[in-house]
């Protein structure tokens, strides 16, 4: 196990770097003291002394606002042609068939494995979007909140941060119509979804350093009396939703209350920093406006929803807006940060036919751009983590300065280096709260981890 017992969840180590990463930007020489699993003092332009563990360079750990673990097991399943065009919705019932098998056990080890990966890829913290209550025939367990422990463990036995989600999920589409048999394993009342956050803040106790919060699934799931009745559920923490992801999605809302997603939600719902609007694909300029305004963080998940064919969210409108954003993996089919921030960068380039869109300013590095507005805003979503300071949690990514991706370069160019040209080795170690979780590129449980996600993936596709 990675975690520590909730009682002895100490951690000290004292870490230089050659360059890190810190509130100010890059600087040399820095030692990074850690206490009790946070950073305790921080000190630049200092040399390394015999005792110190020597790294090229460091930078904070970003948070993954979105994410569906159990659908890592799918990827690569979904890449053949159907006997129509295939879109998010064909996409959608491949994804219920795959839950029609697969228990707690393999529910717990295809998480552990998708949480694995996204330390290994450089993040260090996730939002779980936990929307699978029910056994697969759509029963309650005889724990309602066994799926939820399982989640936990998960991320007890990686080391991950987590920020909880539990998903209430409803109706099958705009107006409260009855779910589908698809949906059977996602179905929750209000009563018990209260419960399950309940059980989420109990059962997440044990854990360092964890955050609850809620997700209510999307407007086409959730009535505008439920939403309502679930928004105080979160107390202060953030509450996420699914929404304007699919031009259908769009229309249906047109046809439901004559007004688009975004715009009723802005107008019916207390959006605020506390919340995170997942995809918002399809917004109209003055819904850009709104939610900038609100302060509400656009979770964005440019590999799944290229591989979904969703379509391209107006990010260069948005942030001229002064809106923030976080990164997400979403559907977990390809996961890691320089891969997410990439596609980011990479989609608005296709679209608009033009280099370096998402720069801040003329002569700005694009990368260290997408990873400031990712590493800030993706902390607001998940209500913790951000950039590496004194009292923050240890959680810290270490790149390998000796590939060859960072030849001759300086340090205004190492991030443009890695997410445009490196590639997945370059995260060489990672520390969450302070204790080393990946060395050499590796989990320190891969092999037991990848054992078990072998055997799921066994069992649920024999």
């Amino acid at each position: 196990m990675i975690r520590d017992d909730k009682h002895d969840v100490s951690f000290n180590a004292v870490l230089w770097f050659a360059q890190a990463l810190l509130e100010d930007g890059w600087m040399a020489d820095v030692r990074l003291s850690i206490r009790d699993g946070v950073v305790a003092r921080i000190d630049a332009g200092v040399p390394r002394r015999p005792e110190d563990e020597a790294h090229s360079m460091g930078l904070p750990g970003l948070a993954n606002v979105h994410s569906h673990a159990f659908q890592r097991g799918m990827a690569g399943l979904v890449e053949s042609r159907g006997p129509t065009s295939d879109d998010f919705w064909t996409w959608r019932e491949v994804m219920y068939r795959f839950l029609d098998r697969g228990g707690p056990d393999e529910i717990e080890a295809i998480t552990a494995f998708a949480f694995m990966e996204m330390l290994e890829g450089g993040f260090t913290r996730v939002a779980e979007f936990h929307y699978l209550h029910n056994d697969p025939a759509g029963a309650p367990y005889a724990d309602p909140a066994e799926i939820t422990g399982r989640i936990v463990a998960a991320a007890g036995e990686t080391g991950i941060g987590l920020t909880l989600l539990p998903v209430f999920y409803a109706h099958s589409s705009f107006g409260g119509e009855r779910p589908t048999t698809g949906q059977r394993r996602f179905v929750t009342s209000l009563d018990g979804f209260s419960d399950l956050v309940e059980a989420g803040r109990r059962l997440t106790a044990p854990l360092p350093d964890p955050v609850m919060g809620i997700a209510p699934h999307s407007l086409r799931a959730v009535t505008p009396e439920e939403l309502a009745k679930l928004i105080p559920l979160a107390g202060d923490g953030p509450i996420h939703i699914h929404v304007a992801e699919q031009t259908k999605e769009v229309a249906d809302s047109l046809a439901w209350c004559g007004a688009r997603p975004v715009e009723w939600l802005l107008a019916n719902a207390p959006v605020d920093r506390r919340w995170c609007l997942i995809h918002a694909t399809h917004v109209l300029p003055e819904e850009v406006r709104g939610m900038a305004k609100s302060g509400a963080v656009a979770g964005l998940c440019p590999i799944t929803e290229a591989n979904l064919g969703d379509g391209i969210f107006p990010a260069p409108d948005f942030l001229r807006a002064g809106g923030r954003f976080g990164v997400g993996t979403d559907s977990n089919v390809l996961i890691g940060v320089a891969e997410e921030l990439r596609m980011m960068e990479y989609a608005q380039r296709l679209a608009l036919r033009s280099r370096n869109v998402l720069a801040r300013a003329e002569g700005s590095s694009t990368g260290a751009d997408l990873y400031a507005g990712a590493l800030g805003g993706g902390a607001q979503a998940v209500g913790a983590g951000g950039a590496l300071r004194q009292g923050a949690s240890a959680d810290i990514v270490a790149l390998d300065g000796g590939h060859p991706a960072f030849i001759s370069r300086k340090p205004e160019a190492f991030l443009d280096s890695w997410i445009f040209s490196g590639e997945r080795r370059l995260v060489n170690a990672v520390w969450r709260r302070g204790r080393r979780v990946v060395s050499d590129g590796q989990h320190a449980q891969r092999a037991q981890i990848t054992q078990r996600y072998r055997r799921a993936l066994e069992t649920i596709l024999a």
